[in-house]
């Protein structure tokens, strides 16, 4: 799969009333994560899907909402992604196991898991860009680190809708914003927001993923590194990012 334009929706209630829909859908490719809806959203989020990314922790929820989410008549791409103690393919690995019945309910879903080699590529990287090892820092990637990789090898531009930046509600006037645009979905531990910095060597066995602004610089910066100088990526008016 290879795109030469990507839409990467996140599911961040900034996107409420933006009416980004349209732009979104007209994109080449538009990806997405977990169980964030379309149905109800399209005018701010768009309706097409072409990849969704998926933690072990939604899939339940995937599947209780399968008619909206698993649409095959759109040819979704599906990516399923967890610990390799939930893909083990022994009759013991749940993700494996409903993906097995998924696709005898759904023969023509095209739905791919995360292997462990590539997870422990995913593992380097995160070493790579934060001097930190995963394992000993006791930290869980989120499904938008491993959907914004994704698409930084499949895309050759893409445009991230509702990632802004850390400073972004202190410089503007708007309302508090939800932290989803979906009302009606629970947090899960994968979902929430834990700052490394209010993270202390005291609670250092503290589960957390890296924050939103952290993940936002290292976006920005990634993407500028095949920018030219006059077109950087930046945000927008609107906290999104996009590079041209």
């Amino acid at each position: 799969m290879h795109c030469r334009d990507c839409a990467l929706v996140t599911s961040s209630g900034h996107l409420l009333r933006s009416r980004r829909g349209p732009q979104i859908d007209q994109t080449e490719c538009v990806i997405r994560m977990n169980d964030a809806p379309t149905r109800g959203y399209g005018r701010d989020v768009g309706n097409r899907t072409s990849l969704r990314v998926i933690a072990h922790s939604s899939i339940q929820r995937i599947l209780r909402n399968r008619h909206d989410l698993l649409n095959v008549s759109q040819g979704t791409v599906f990516i399923f992604w967890g610990p390799s103690s939930y893909m083990r393919r022994d009759g013991k690995g749940r993700v494996y196991n409903n993906l097995q019945l998924l696709s005898q309910v759904l023969p023509r879903l095209k739905a791919f898991m995360i292997t462990r080699r590539k997870m422990l590529q995913f593992d380097e990287l995160f070493k790579q860009e934060t001097g930190k090892d995963r394992k000993i820092s006791n930290t869980w990637l989120s499904t938008g680190w491993f959907t914004m990789t994704i698409a930084l090898e499949l895309c050759d531009r893409i445009n991230v809708y509702g990632m802004v930046p850390p400073d972004f509600c202190s410089l503007t006037l708007e309302d508090s914003k939800m932290e989803h645009y979906q009302l009606l979905l629970p947090l899960t531990l994968v979902d929430r927001i834990v700052h490394e910095r209010e993270v202390s060597a005291s609670h250092s066995d503290q589960l957390h993923t890296p924050s939103t602004g952290q993940l936002y610089r290292w976006v920005l910066g990634k993407m500028q590194q095949g920018q030219s100088s006059s077109q950087p990526c930046a945000a927008n008016s609107s906290g999104n990012l996009e590079c041209h």
